[in-house]
């Protein structure tokens, strides 16, 4: 009798696991890479784990991605990969890169916690960091000088928007709880005033300035928007929300597009050429819970929304009305805590934020560490979380700056500023 055959066996494909140093991770510490994300698409409602969704690339069978920068950059040249692909290959080095970045300065200059922060647009090592007793830190990170400090009046002065001046970078905006939005210079002289209350019962939340209309854009505590032109001149002062409006944002490629986000439970969309009142509005996005942010991506095509209990959403350009990718992740609100906002990465399709560990978060798992978490913004998938032993809090701001390499956070009173190893000690 012939032998029998064994029935051939395939063998399972091998996976390449992102490794991390010794120093940020450790037994017990860091949470499973493998944590359930919930991601929507337009009328499509998916969960994924990370067990499933590596079996459906696998199945797919997917050429390997191109890991050498070079050798996609040669590619790219002779034609043989799109511009896509390149970018992914980038990222993909980027965020191997994350493993060693590591806190290089760290600061506290405030005698209360910071409450807003900005990187110098053309200067990737400056940064201005607010307070909420009106102080102001201008730090350049390149130089071993004592950071510029400009006092604030204290109680009552919150700064709760920071924004250099797009005309004249040695200059910035703010607004504050003080009930003004201003135009101040780096020694802390003010140059104008754009708008003043005058009394404590009404203040400013949040502010943003477009260089190309040269208009400012500000809202307050009871649902109101201004815009004004550079020149101090108010073009129109609405009541666009029911409550509090916490984010402004313009539209880096299209700045007559305003996005403004409130505790009413709402992000709306503007057309800054057709407003006439309350109700004109492009679009509504409603929430569960109220929103503390609302950024436009880098290139303009996505909004990304940060509520104040455990969703993050993410809209498209195409489609801001449909049902958006939905990252479930614990940032609840507390009163005493600056509000945790996440944030685009200015180079890649990347999105930052602050984890506050939440008992009733459904992934919730005992002792989790307050990390800085980086998502993927196409898929929704939590690609790396920085954390150092050291600086344990929760972290509430965080901003990369122009050139991508160098992060900056805020925690508590506390500034931390994150870069590769190697990087952070030449610097």
């Amino acid at each position: 009798m012939a032998p029998r055959k064994r029935p051939e066996t395939r063998k399972a494909p091998e996976m390449v696991l992102r490794s991390r140093s010794r120093r940020s991770r450790s037994p017990g510490e860091l949470e499973p890479e493998a944590k359930k994300l919930c991601v929507k698409g337009p009328g499509s409602s998916r969960r994924f784990d990370s067990d499933c969704l590596w079996e459906g690339l696998a199945s797919r069978q997917v050429p390997p991605r191109c890991r050498s920068i070079v050798r996609a950059l040669h590619h790219h040249k002779l034609g043989r990969t799109a511009w896509p692909s390149l970018q992914q290959a980038l990222q993909q080095s980027f965020l191997h890169s994350l493993a060693s970045y590591r806190i290089f300065q760290k600061a506290a200059p405030f005698d209360r916690r910071a409450t807003s922060l900005a990187w110098h647009p053309t200067h990737p090592s400056t940064l201005a960091v607010g307070s909420k007793g009106g102080d102001i830190m201008l730090w350049n990170l390149s130089i071993k000088d004592k950071p510029t400090f400009i006092k604030g009046i204290g109680a009552g002065g919150s700064i709760t928007g920071l924004k250099f001046n797009p005309l004249n970078t040695n200059q910035f905006f703010t607004s504050s709880m003080e009930g003004t939005t201003r135009l101040q210079d780096f020694k802390g002289n003010t140059l104008q005033v754009y708008t003043n209350y005058g009394t404590c019962n009404f203040w400013f939340c949040s502010l943003d300035v477009s260089a190309e209309s040269r208009v400012v854009v500000t809202g307050d505590n009871v649902g109101h928007v201004v815009l004004l032109n550079m020149d101090g001149k108010e073009v129109w002062n609405l009541r666009m929300h029911k409550k509090k409006v916490t984010h402004v944002a313009l539209n880096p490629c299209c700045d007559w597009f305003l996005a403004t986000a409130s505790v009413d439970q709402t992000v709306k969309i503007w057309d800054l050429r057709q407003v006439k009142g309350k109700s004109s509005f492009l679009y509504s996005l409603p929430h569960r819970h109220p929103v503390n942010a609302a950024h436009f991506s880098p290139d303009g095509a996505q909004l990304l929304t940060t509520d104040q209990k455990s969703e993050i959403r993410i809209y498209s350009a195409s489609q801001w009305d449909c049902p958006p990718s939905l990252i479930p992740h614990p940032h609840r609100h507390f009163q005493h805590l600056t509000p945790i906002k996440a944030s685009w990465h200015p180079r890649y399709n990347l999105i930052v934020v602050g984890r506050y560990p939440d008992p009733n978060f459904k992934s919730c798992t005992p002792y989790e560490l307050r990390t800085i978490d980086m998502f993927d913004g196409s898929s929704g998938k939590l690609m790396h979380q920085l954390y150092d032993p050291e600086s344990s809090g929760i972290i509430s701001l965080n901003e990369f700056n122009s050139m991508g390499d160098t992060l900056a956070s805020v925690m508590g009173y506390h500034i931390l500023i994150w870069s590769q190893e190697e990087a952070g000690k030449r610097k």
